[in-house]
């Protein structure tokens, strides 16, 4: 019998995988995610599917805005996958295609989608996939399963869903439909919400202080600067030497 990976094992291959320092104020975003990804992936129950990887991709890229250096973003991400062995380039393609198969649709469709969705052949695969979790008992449920609900739609109707008594009630009945815990998934998007509204708090004292640094820096660059120097008047003629010249006589 295979030995199940541990906490540990993933972050050694993670860090195996991107060498660079994590930014510390990004470093919890990152290994809380990665051990929540950990977690779900040596579950006997879990099964990987695109709402998932939405969930995945989108909490990476919300909570890693503002990241410096930027050009560490796609390292970081695809150690995270490769960590809990998964393809990044999967993760990515699949959470696209999930939201380009929506393109088009209604709230209403998604929230009622085992009446609506099946003759809609763009989403024919959302509707098997919301048919497999309704019907499969040991269904696991996870918080980036729910991220990934909620940001499919948003894709539909960003609207719509920032209403709080619409977003509330569409999810009830999904929620109902899929014989998902409202409570939980509900209560789970509220912290996710409240999670990056401070996130985004953060992010903008960050962008403040790295504009104020810039500044100084333009200012001692600036002081630095050698004076130019200043161009002396050329010497006016004196008076003498103009009255001499005129008093010398011709020859």
């Amino acid at each position: 019998m295979d030995q199940v990976r541990t906490v540990s094992d993933t972050k050694r291959k993670f860090y195996a995988h991107h060498t660079r320092p994590i930014n510390s104020v990004y470093r919890r975003v990152v290994e809380e995610l990665m051990v929540e990804m950990h977690l779900l992936s040596v579950n006997v129950n879990f099964r990987y599917d695109p709402i998932y990887a939405l969930g995945v991709v989108t909490s990476f890229d919300r909570f890693m805005r503002g990241y410096r250096p930027e050009q560490d973003l796609s390292s970081i991400f695809n150690a995270l996958c490769q960590a809990v062995q998964g393809d990044p380039q999967t993760y990515r393609q699949d959470a696209e295609n999930l939201k380009n198969s929506v393109q088009g649709l209604s709230i209403e469709q998604i929230s009622s989608w085992n009446s609506s969705l099946a003759s809609q052949g763009s989403a024919s695969n959302l509707y098997e996939r919301f048919k497999e979790i309704a019907f499969n008992d040991s269904f696991k449920y996870s918080r980036l399963f729910a991220i990934g609900l909620y940001s499919l739609l948003e894709q539909i109707d960003a609207e719509v869903v920032n209403d709080e008594k619409q977003r509330n009630s569409i999810l009830q009945e999904l929620c109902e439909s899929l014989k998902l815990s409202t409570d939980k998934v509900q209560k789970d998007l509220d912290l996710y919400r409240s999670n990056l509204e401070k996130m985004d708090q953060v992010q903008a004292v960050l962008e403040d202080a790295l504009q104020a640094e810039r500044k100084r820096k333009q200012k001692r660059a600036l002081e630095k600067q050698p004076a130019t120097p200043t161009e002396e008047p050329a010497p006016e003629a004196s008076g003498e030497e103009d009255s001499s010249s005129e008093d010398t006589p011709s020859s």
